[in-house]
């Protein structure tokens, strides 16, 4: 008995391949079989792509904007800045959770070198806290965080020092908005500063505007002698920024101090990234269904086409289940190839894709992935298994659900009319 039923399996998935193959009278049924495979394929693939790029995308842009800006700032409502801010500093260090406490000066500058100008933003703070920024202090590229130390020595972003051919050891003019009064009348606040050290972070946005300056010459520039803006807050745990917002915000003098996390300074950015990630997905999702619905033309069109054979089968003993069985392998096989394809393709592209786009750059001539436009440097992917898993379950389910009306039509014809048929 149980030899019958495996021979019988074995006559199903040979009656089922046969289907596959084809002759030159099923012709146009064959190419929509491989128009169903092919779309499987690029569906699954570059839904797997996309997920991944995604997920890159998110993955570096979360991880350089919380290693250049902190899990939590603490900022003056003055302009002037708070002195006092020893006290604070060490308050704010013995709250649990918090591993570093940077005290820091922002300000927006004119930038002006080899008869260019350009603004910038000036992040100030000491030699040994930029250390602890190691996005920062591991993207010094020229000159060394050794020499950053005096009040007329900054460093400035790679692609601002490119832009305006700028140099270690070059000399640079800054210019603050504000201006200082004299008996002269106002005059601008200017002075020169010499470049110790060039910052590549792999964002455009900082490494084109942004000039680091020693606090305290940051102290006597901004004209904030014993000041500082306020403090830059680290944690263990960077997805427990809320609750220690909350917790300094009722920590500190809020007359004087207020508190943001990095949730509420990017909230928009991060959750525009989720909104186009799921709305890709959904699109990209009607490209397998697109190819599900050929797979399902091609069954309807192979059964009418086979209704004397199906016919001819019954009459020889082949149940109503051995019939639905054949069109249903005959239907997923073009669904799994097709998805196993699709998944060798995404995963192997995903993986590649920035060795991939770096030569088919050198191969047009043309920048594709413009680091003025997408903020990183280079192409990220973060294939994760739940996406792939997602992905590749997803193909399979839409391609089996194809396959089950055809395959019950199939099952339903009548012997007896096929046959005179």
């Amino acid at each position: 008995m149980e030899t019958g039923k495996m021979m019988f399996s074995v006559f199903e998935r040979m009656m089922a391949f046969r289907y596959l193959r084809a002759r030159r009278a099923e012709g146009f049924i064959s190419v929509i079989a491989g128009f169903s495979f092919v779309g499987i394929a690029l569906g699954v693939a570059t839904l797997i792509i996309v997920m991944a790029v995604m997920n890159g995308f998110r993955h570096e842009l979360m991880g350089r904007v919380l290693g250049i800006n902190a899990h939590v700032t603490v900022n003056s409502y003055y302009a002037d800045g708070f002195k006092d801010y020893d006290a604070e500093r060490a308050k704010i260090q013995k709250l649990e959770g918090v591993t570093a406490v940077l005290p820091k000066i922002d300000g927006e500058v004119m930038v002006t070198a080899n008869n260019m100008n350009t603004g910038a933003l000036v992040r100030a703070m000491d030699a040994s806290d930029i250390a602890q920024k190691k996005i920062v202090a591991g993207g010094i590229v020229s000159g060394s965080l050794k020499n950053f130390r005096g009040r007329d020595v900054v460093m400035i972003g790679a692609r601002m020092a490119e832009r305006m051919d700028v140099k270690v050891g070059d000399r640079i003019q800054l210019i603050a908005p504000k201006t200082t009064a004299t008996v002269l009348g106002a005059i601008p606040r200017l002075k020169q500063y010499r470049v110790v050290g060039l910052v590549d972070v792999g964002m455009f946005e900082y490494d084109n505007g942004t000039v680091y300056m020693p606090l305290e010459a940051a102290q006597v520039f901004f004209k904030k002698p014993q000041a500082v803006d306020g403090f830059e807050v680290y944690l263990k745990q960077p997805e427990q920024s809320e609750e220690v917002a909350q917790k300094l915000q009722q920590m500190l003098d809020p007359r004087v101090l207020y508190v943001r996390d990095w949730k509420m300074m990017n909230s928009h950015f991060f959750n525009a990234l989720q909104v186009e990630r799921n709305v890709m997905f959904l699109i990209l999702t009607l490209i397998i269904v697109v190819a599900a619905f050929n797979i399902i033309s091609g069954l309807v069109m192979l059964v009418k086409d086979k209704t004397r054979d199906i016919a001819i089968l019954r009459t020889m003993g082949a149940s109503q289940g051995a019939i639905m069985r054949i069109f249903l392998m005959t239907g997923a096989s073009i669904g799994v190839i097709g998805t196993l394809m699709g998944f060798v393709l995404g995963t192997t592209f995903a993986l590649n894709i920035e060795h991939l786009r770096r030569g088919l750059e050198k191969l047009i001539g043309m920048e594709l992935f413009s680091a003025e436009i997408y903020y990183l440097t280079r192409l990220p992917a973060d294939v994760q298994l739940a996406d792939v898993v997602s992905v590749v379950g997803m193909s399979l389910l839409l391609s089996f659900l194809a396959t089950l009306y055809p395959a019950w039509r199939a099952a339903k014809i009548d012997p007896a009319e096929g046959v005179k048929g």
